[in-house]
């Protein structure tokens, strides 16, 4: 029998391209279609929005520093009042960045250490009451932090202080000549109080989410504990961490009335982290926007837009560090 001759079944119909992009997609029945279109408008909406920020920011800073006599990027002074005006942001973007950075470098292995003790050390009847506690932390005001750093913490900082500059003066960073502790350091360790929340909750949701296997493995082949957190749980989170640590550098490059409650500017660069001065972009915006005229508010949003700038450059390069580790984020970035 000539088997060229047998019935076969016809090949099953191929969808249309975009028919079967649309199926991928799960945009195939109205109510998925309605929240394609939804998801996709409102990430429209939300570039657009941002985009309408950053042209009023730009349009209004470009009007002040059309006047400005001064270097807007070099200058220490902010005269606005005067004419010609005369100001410029090098002090504040000394202070905004030395305050976050101090910030971080406290606030980070901190609530890193924080995250692991209670995923990895802690009994459940522990840590379930310090994760509670660290969730209600998050939840306080900025207000509240700051009149704590002004009525408490600044009063508490002078045997710090003392001790930095009898042991630690000879570098000139921690050198001090006896006045309020209202300086940048006080700032920093405030601002580091506030984003440790944040960088303690995201990371122990993150190693909450270390599979289980990995650390099983890792004791199968007679790891200590220690080594299945070095080896499982922090290549696993790294890019969480990462994230958890822009998130807090956020707050603490855009933290405006705890410092504004504690900081003592006198619009100067200082070496010394120990004697007050310096400032940042949204305590000054906070102290000078009520009793600023319209240039006056102008450049004050000239200020704001180099924050903005700021902020976009710190997230963008936290989403390539990111990118980079995408094989312990779990997904695709």
């Amino acid at each position: 029998m000539d088997i060229t001759t047998q019935d076969t079944p016809p090949p099953a119909p191929q969808p249309a391209d975009g028919a079967h992009k649309r199926a991928v997609r799960g945009a195939t029945r109205p109510g998925d279609r309605i929240f394609l279109g939804l998801a996709r408008g409102s990430g429209i909406f939300l570039l657009v929005v941002m985009a309408a920020i950053a042209a009023f920011l730009t349009w209004r800073a470009v009007l002040a520093i059309s006047e400005d006599e001064g270097n807007f990027l070099t200058t220490f002074e902010w005269n606005t009042g005067t004419k010609p005006p005369v100001f410029g942001i090098a002090v504040l973007a000394y202070g905004t960045v030395i305050s976050s950075i101090i910030a971080m470098v406290i606030a980070v292995p901190i609530g890193v250490a924080i995250a692991l003790f209670i995923t990895h050390y802690a009994p459940r009847r522990l840590g379930g009451p310090i994760a509670y506690v660290i969730d209600l932390l998050a939840a306080v005001p900025s207000i509240v932090y700051g009149l704590w750093g002004a009525l408490i913490l600044v009063p508490q900082m002078d045997g710090l202080f003392g001790w930095l500059n009898d042991y630690f003066s000879w570098t000139g960073i921690f050198s001090w000549d006896e006045g309020p502790a209202r300086t940048m350091l006080t700032v920093g360790i405030l601002l580091a109080i506030m984003i440790l929340p944040i960088i303690t909750n995201v990371s122990r949701e993150v190693f909450n989410q270390v599979p289980q296997m990995h650390e099983e493995a890792a004791l199968a082949l007679g790891a200590t504990r220690w080594e299945v957190i070095r080896m499982s749980v922090l290549p696993f989170g790294r890019s969480g961490v990462i994230s958890a640590s822009m998130l807090g550098l956020g707050r603490a490059l855009g933290e405006t009335m705890a410092v504004a409650t504690v900081l003592s500017p006198d619009f100067l660069i200082h070496a010394s982290l120990l004697n007050p001065g310096g400032g940042t972009f949204a305590q000054n915006i906070a102290a000078k926007f009520p009793e600023a005229d319209e240039f006056g508010r102008d450049a004050l949003i000239a200020s704001g837009l180099v924050l903005f700038v700021i902020t976009l450059l710190v997230n963008g390069a936290a989403r390539m560090i990111i990118a980079r580790r995408k094989e312990y984020s779990g997904a695709n970035a």
